[in-house]
């Protein structure tokens, strides 16, 4: 039998590879019994962040609007644990606009630490809220996404 060495985990990224932020506190429940966030609490931050700075800028309308943003990949790399009541700054960033699909990225921070505790991503897919069809993000959507856009082949 062959072994395979699996490449766990990159470099944490710097938070001057993000250039918004927006804070986050941990709850009481968040905690597990071994005393630090579960690991599914971290893609609940995730979308957090990036569905609140979507509301933010207007892009989504989340009870009536016409278009929704569903999840069709995601991922997060582990680099040091929160627990309650641990307050966390979100770094957002997008790394790829597609027609109708943005992958967004998420490095989340103790306060003061240059490195991130944890770095995740997802992918949203734009859809009709009635039918589950993709739809093309407009100029403006693009735009507004364009203004936390990060090149990572530079």
């Amino acid at each position: 039998m062959q072994i395979e060495r699996i490449k766990l985990r990159q470099n944490p990224s710097n938070r001057s590879d993000y250039n918004y932020f927006t804070k986050l506190s941990t709850r009481w429940n968040d905690n597990d019994i071994y005393g630090h966030l579960n690991n599914v609490i971290y893609y609940e931050l995730f979308d957090t962040a990036v569905n609140k700075w979507l509301i933010i800028n207007n892009l989504i309308e989340i009870e009536n609007g016409n278009i929704i943003g569903l999840i069709v990949q995601s991922g997060c790399n582990y680099f040091s644990s929160f627990k309650y009541p641990d307050d966390i700054e979100a770094g957002i960033r997008v790394t790829k606009i597609g027609n109708s699909s943005v992958r967004y990225e998420v490095g989340l921070f103790k306060q003061k630490d240059d490195l991130a505790s944890a770095d995740g991503f997802f992918v949203h897919v734009y859809v009709d809220r009635k039918t589950n069809n993709p739809i093309s993000l407009d100029y403006e959507f693009k735009k507004k996404l364009d203004t936390i856009y990060v090149n990572l082949n530079s």
